[in-house]
């Protein structure tokens, strides 16, 4: 069997789109392993599957490297985008993907905005760093430097200790600029760093700024690129959650499954 596909690409978080809205198949957790494989496959963080929906523009099914299911600010963005391109909505949207209904707009120069679920609660932990569910449960921990340490091998300890190895949860270091924070995320699922994480971006803003007692946004700058998390603050609880940046159309092709 040949399925179309599409490559997107959010600050250089990349997926492949696949379009169910006119078929009706179902992938096994091994064929969404092959496709993401970088070596055998077509190659992404994760996998996006696009449905008609009778309540909502769309319904998005998203699929990590290793065939978990996630919510996934990145590709969530990606995929309205996407669903922009062909028609399927106009530039303000609501769709429903892992977590429940969000939000989407396409801004000016493929600018794509998301609503993130909220309010969004930050625990700060005893040992200074923090968790945050954004859709996903994230790690963050807030440090001096991005460069002089073994990023993945810090990041792994904390993912497999027995507090998250069973469920898994994603690890974001943090450097606080004059401006900006500056960032790194090592995913669970993919099980390695990603060049940008939505999700984890929006948990490291909301961390920040419950740390600072910032009231409004932030903007982030991930590996492959800078995104903006617009936010109210209540106390360690946080409202009209947004994450805004650019996606990129990449190419599309044949794939033999």
């Amino acid at each position: 069997m040949t399925i179309k596909f599409y490559k997107y690409h959010g600050t250089g978080n990349d997926f492949i789109i696949i379009d169910l809205t006119k078929d009706d198949f179902k992938f096994t957790e091994n064929q969404i392993k092959k496709i993401c494989d970088r070596k055998y496959g077509i190659g992404a963080d994760g996998l996006i599957l696009i449905f008609n929906h009778d309540s909502v523009s769309f319904e998005m099914k998203f699929f990590n490297p290793d065939g978990t299911a996630s919510f996934c600010g990145n590709g969530s963005r990606c995929a309205v985008l996407y669903c922009f391109h062909q028609g399927i909505v106009q530039s303000n949207c609501s769709f429903i993907t892992n977590d429940g209904i969000h939000q989407g707009q396409v801004l000016e120069d493929e600018n794509i905005k998301i609503s993130i679920k909220s309010p969004v609660l930050v625990d700060k932990l005893s040992n200074g760093d923090f968790e945050v569910n954004t859709g996903s449960p994230h790690y963050v921990q807030i440090a001096n430097s991005l460069d002089n340490i073994a990023f993945n091998k810090h990041c792994r300890l904390i993912r497999n200790n027995d507090k998250y190895f069973q469920n898994g949860i994603n690890v974001n270091l943090v450097k606080v600029e004059d401006n900006f924070l500056d960032m790194r995320t090592y995913e669970r699922g993919v099980e390695d760093e990603t060049l940008s994480c939505g999700s984890g971006v929006t948990a490291s803003a909301l961390a920040i700024a419950y740390e600072n007692k910032i009231d409004n946004s932030l903007f982030v700058k991930t590996r492959g690129g800078k995104l903006k998390v617009n936010f109210e603050r209540i106390e360690n609880s946080f409202e009209k959650v947004f994450l805004t940046g650019p996606v990129k159309f990449v190419f599309s092709g044949d794939y033999d499954l």
